[in-house]
Parts: structure tokens; sequence; C-alpha cells
């Protein structure tokens, strides 16, 4: 695809976005010649805005203990200790989030990296490749480099450290390691400013992280508020004026230029929202406030369906939305800042579907891109994790069609004994059932221990795919909370284009694939647009107490010389605990079709199927007849969790593949393989038995 073809798609996918885009665009350039103009905030300033004297008296006016009314005010310590101390390893697990801080720990995207007690942080190293980016200005910098991935020291540089070293002053009861927790917070916050001026170095190059950077400073400032050693003026004064700068850089260069503005602009939004309430007298915040409430009232219609799934055609970034939103509504709130019904009734629907699509184990299917990414990591989730988000959902929101399950710390820290006591209070909601998203394009079937996720919609982002994949007609299952058939994941953006290319290509999904096409192109500089093409949409959706059935169809494929259009059936018969699929092909010519099941791990093995298996499969509906000698346990050796068993004809193989559980990671697993040379009318069918 040409780059005049590629822009026409866009173009026909969001004509009127692709419009404004441009419109943003000019007002950005304009807005930024305008900030290299503007004078810095002083000393002198400074002070002026909190209407104070001198740089002693600042503490006092800055940091008014009980007036935040924020989660993070220092006087809602006791509510939210109290909290934490009824929740069983709630309280332990802050400290170590804590301790790891304050020795200069991270965990960047599975790659353990200690700088020590008491050193200094190296921002700018991409711990995945030793690569150290310059610390020069932002329009000098080269970013994208191969072998060379930004998010490593981006992760670094969203300063969660902070906010874990607030967690472990609020928790620890000896006064002499509170103390040590901030100082630390002091040193570290100084180290990161001293080593990364504004506008200079991989920690400006994008406003999301300079404005979740900046959310995360300021309230952790809030959390050490009645701290000696963060009230000093010789801390206080470059720390105010770091926020007053970090909220003008994001303002004056939002995130809004593309046709179709994403979580990217939303987190703009969020970080002006928060630095503006929990320090209203900087001298731009009344305006950025006004501006951060009035796009995240706009960008949550235009971002979150009206089924509460994200636009972004992603699961896992529909946990990220759902943080965002939600750590605006908190703080907003809290001030009593009105961002509108419709706001509150999207994020109601956002939690919704996390309980919709989430396992036993609170486990989210991996449906498009996954870069592991978070708003308020109180506590390690792993990067699949999102059913923490349904019982925060229900305490926040008083909501009982979300309550049960364990009150997740997040709730505790966000909300405090009085969001645990309503919490409690809630009767809890009956068990999930199968639910559809059509306008999100993912549809779920559950019963009988299983959930499976069905990718069968268009792509995100209004067509555009930003971080949509080739995986239509593809699905995961889960059994009893356990993924068992996967999605393989994301593995890396700009790191290696190779590598991010495979990962979202139609071979990398559970789908049937013609003549080793794609059902969308792929361009391999373009590693965030993955335009509308194979059209997915649901036919059937039925669901009941024995039987749900789901059809869907594409036509990725209807531009071949020989076009063919597939469908899929998927019967979750909850009677034999059994999945049906069938694949039906309709066109002309011969095709050389290959169908893949992707599985998170190597515990695969080739072996006859048992008579009570294939007993089992036949009373399936539309089940093949006759199956493959050869079935695949998938699972331990000597405690399998299924079997699939074939159609006759299409000779299943085992091969090496590899899984992403995680943005970074890559792990050695297999993948079923199996297909055959098909003229169409014709079907590939295939069962998975389990329990």
């Amino acid at each position: 695809m040409s780059t005049l073809s590629y822009y026409s798609t866009i173009a026909r996918l969001a004509p009127a976005g692709l419009a404004r885009g441009m419109v943003r665009r000019v007002h950005g350039v304009a807005r930024q010649a305008l900030y290299k103009k503007r004078e810095r905030l002083d000393e002198r300033g400074l002070l002026a805005a909190f209407g104070v004297d001198s740089a002693e008296a600042l503490a006092d006016r800055a940091l008014e203990v009980g007036a935040g009314g924020a989660w993070c005010d220092v006087a809602r310590r006791a509510s939210v200790l109290e909290a934490l101390e009824r929740m069983p390893g709630a309280v332990e697990r802050a400290l170590a989030r804590a301790r790891a801080a304050f020795r200069g720990e991270f965990d960047v995207f599975g790659t353990h990296v200690c700088f020590g007690e008491g050193q200094p942080v190296d921002w700018s190293l991409d711990v995945g490749s030793g690569y150290r980016y310059p610390v020069v200005p932002v329009e000098r910098l080269k970013l994208a480099q191969p072998g060379v991935d930004p998010k490593y020291p981006w992760e670094l540089g969203r300063l969660d450290c902070l906010v874990a070293l607030g967690q472990g002053y609020w928790v620890e009861r000896e006064e002499a390691a509170r103390r040590a927790f901030a100082r630390d917070f002091v040193a570290r916050t100084l180290d990161f400013l001293q080593a990364n001026p504004v506008g200079e170095g991989v920690h400006w190059t994008c406003a999301m992280e300079v404005a979740l950077r900046g959310a995360n400073l300021a309230q952790a400032l809030w959390m050490f508020a009645d701290a000696p050693e963060a009230r000093r003026p010789e801390f206080l004064v470059p720390v105010l004026q770091a926020l007053a700068e970090h909220s003008a850089w994001v303002e004056t260069h939002l995130e809004d230029g593309g046709a179709v503005p994403n979580n990217h602009l939303v987190s703009n939004h969020v970080g002006l929202l928060v630095v503006g309430l929990l320090f209203p007298r900087l001298p731009d915040a009344p305006r950025q406030v006004a501006l951060a409430a009035a796009g995240l009232r706009t960008q949550v219609e235009a971002q979150v369906h009206p089924d509460g799934s994200s636009f972004e055609g992603s699961v896992p970034y529909h946990r990220l939305s759902v943080e965002l939103f939600t750590l605006a509504f908190v703080v907003a709130r809290s001030q009593g800042v009105e961002l509108g019904e419709v706001y509150t009734q999207r994020l109601r629907g956002m939690f919704a579907a996390s309980r919709a699509w989430c396992s036993e184990r609170g486990l989210a299917p991996q449906i498009g891109d996954n870069d592991s990414g978070r708003v308020f990591p109180f506590r390690e989730r792993e990067p699949r994790e999102q059913g923490y988000l349904v019982p925060l959902g229900a305490a926040l929101l008083g909501d009982a069609s979300l309550a049960g399950g364990e009150y997740p710390d997040e709730a505790a820290w966000l909300l405090g004994q009085p969001g645990l006591a309503l919490f409690e209070a809630l009767p809890a909601a009956a068990p999930a059932v199968s639910t559809g998203f059509a306008a999100g394009g993912f549809h779920v079937l559950r019963g009988a221990g299983a959930v499976v996720t069905v990718s069968a919609g268009a792509q995100g982002q209004g067509g555009v795919g930003g971080h949509s994949h080739n995986d239509k007609l593809s699905f995961e299952l889960h059994l009893d909370g356990r993924p068992v058939i996967v999605d393989p994941g994301t593995g890396t953006y700009t790191r290696d284009p190779s590598v991010r290319n495979a990962m979202r290509s139609t071979a990398a999904h559970n789908t049937p694939q013609v003549d080793g096409l794609e059902q969308a192109r792929l361009e391999a500089h373009r590693l965030f647009a993955l335009p509308e093409a194979a059209r997915a949409r649901v036919e059937v959706f039925q669901t009941g107490s024995g039987l749900d059935r789901l059809i869907a169809r594409h036509d990725g494929y209807r531009l071949l010389s020989s076009p063919v259009g597939v469908e899929r059936t998927f019967v979750l018969d909850k009677r034999e605990r059994a999945l049906g699929v069938s694949d039906s092909f309709v066109g002309v010519g011969l095709h050389e079709v290959v169908s893949r099941i992707h599985l998170p791990d190597r515990e695969a093995r080739l072996r006859e199927p048992t008579a009570g298996e294939l007993a089992r499969a036949l009373r399936v509906p539309q089940a093949p007849r006759t199956f493959e000698p050869l079935a695949v346990e998938l699972g331990p050796e000597g405690s399998p969790v299924a079997v699939v068993l074939f159609e006759r004809g299409v000779s299943p193989r085992l091969e090496t593949s590899r899984y992403s559980p995680g943005y970074g990671l890559l792990e050695e697993s297999r993948v079923v393989v199996f297909g055959a040379r098909l003229s169409p009318p014709a079907w590939l069918r295939w069962v998975v038995v389990f329990g």
C-alpha cells in the first residue's frame, strides 16, 4: 500500500476526523510556538501565585493538610489504613512496593534492574538493550532506532516509584522508617528533575508520559504533605515549578493531531486535571482544569462505546482506559468537579465489560495490543489481569451489578474505609453471562467453566486499527479461570518491527488463513496502523442454558483472484462441556487453508482420542461425523484440561511458537497447525472437549 493509498484509506474511514486532525495539528504548531516564547515560572511568580511573601511560607499554603480532599491527601491516611488492615496481605504488599522503590528496584516489562539504595537512577536507560538516550532538546532526539525501545525509560520516568514510596510512608508504623521513605521521595524527585531538564531527553518526547508523570508527582507530594522533608523550600519550590512546567508542556503538546485521537489524549487530560485540581493555585490551573474536564467529557463519548467497550479494538487497552477515566473521576469528584451523567454511565459500562470477559481468576483475554499499561499501580498485577476493576467499580459507583469478589487494594487506596463499607453492604451480583459487545467487536460465550471471547468486529480507533491485530474470527478459551487457547500477545512495538508485525499477523491468531495471505495488509513501517479491510461482523448470537451459538464472518479474502468468504460458527455446548468450531468457505478456485490453535505453554501432545471423548464430540451440534485418529491433548501430562478432536483429513501437528503474556515478554510455546487444500464450498470442523 503506497503512502497515497494509505491516507486515502484513512480519509475514507474517518474523513471528518482527518480534516479535524489537520486543523488540530496547525493549532498545535501555534501552541508550541507560543510555548517557546513564554517565560517559565520563577520563584517570585510562584510565591505570588500562592499569595505568600516567602518560600518558607509556601508549604503552609500549598500543602494545607486536610484541604485537599483527594484520595492522596495525607489527612485520609487513617481511613485508608483502616481499609487496608482488614484486607489480608494488603499492608505487606504496600510495604514491599515501597521498599523496592527505596532500594531503587524496578521491574520494567519483566526486566529486573536495581540502581541501589540512595543511588541515582539512570532515567534515560533502555534497560532492555542497554542504550542510553542522550539528554538533548527533543527536536534533535532520534526516538525510533533499531533495537531500542523508549517505552522502557518511559516506564521508569512515569515516577510510579514516588507513589510507592508514599504507600510506605502511610502504612509504615516505625517513625524512623517513615522518615527514610520521605527522604527518599525528596531525593528521587530531585534526581529526576535535575537529570531531565524541561524539553530535553526521552522523557519529554511523549505528552502522555509527561502528563502521567505530572499526575504521579502531584499525588505523591500530597501523600507526603506532613513530612518536614517535603515541606522545605529548597524542595517544594522546584517541585511546584516542575508541576507547572509539566502541565504547560502537556497543554501545548496535546496529542490531538491524529485523525482519531486515542488514549494518549485522554492521558493528557487526566494529567492536567489531576495536577490542576490538587494544586489549584498554580498560575494556569483553572484554565487547564476547565480544558481537561471538557476534553474528558468529549473523549469518554468518543472513545467508550455505549456498550462499555473501549474503541481501541484491544481488551488490554480497555484496562488502561478504565484506569484513566477512573482516576479522573475519583479526583474530580473529591474536588466537586462534575464530569456529567454520560461520563458516569460510560465508566459504569467499562467496569461491566471487564466483568463480562474476565475468567474466574480475573484474567482477561489478550485480544489486540497489550503494552501492560497501568495508571494507578498500587498493587503489582499481571498484564492480563482485569478482575480487580470490577469490585473497584462496585465500590466507586455503589453498583450492586458489579459486586462480589475480593475488595482490591486499588479500591482501598482510592476510596478508603467508606468505599469498603459501601462494598460490603452491596449484595453479591449474579454470575456473569454470555454477552456481546457489537460496537467493540467482542463477543463472550460463558458456561460450564468456559469463557470464550471472540474477535468479530471492526478495527479499533474508528477503523484506523492502531492497536488492532489481524485476528478476525480468532478467540481465546479460558477453562476454570486458566487460559488454555490464547492470543499470542504483542511482544514489542518499535524495538523489532518484524516481531511487532509477526505478532499481529493472521498466522499469530486462532483463525483460518487462506493461501498464506493476511486478512488486512500489514505495512512494515506503519506499526500502529491496520486500516479496516476484513469487515468482520456477527451474523447470529444466541445464548441459552444449554447452548451458546455465535456465527461470524469476514471478507478479508474477497480481493483474491478467486475470492473466498470465511464464516465461522462457535457452539459452546454446556451440557457436553465442549466447544465446537466450524469454518465454512464460500467462493471459487482451489485454496490452501491453514488454521492454528495457539497455546500459552509447551504442555501439549498428540494422542488417540478416547471413546468417551469421541462420543461427547459427536453430540455437539454441527460437529464432524468422523474424526482424525490423532487428537491434541492440552495441559500437563497426566492431568490434561482439554482435548481437541479434528475432522478427518486435516492432519494436525504441533509446532514451536512463542507467547507474550505481557509487553516485553516472549516465552516458548506450542501451536497446533492443521488444514487442507479446499475447493469451496467447503468446511473445516473441530471440537474441544474439556472437564
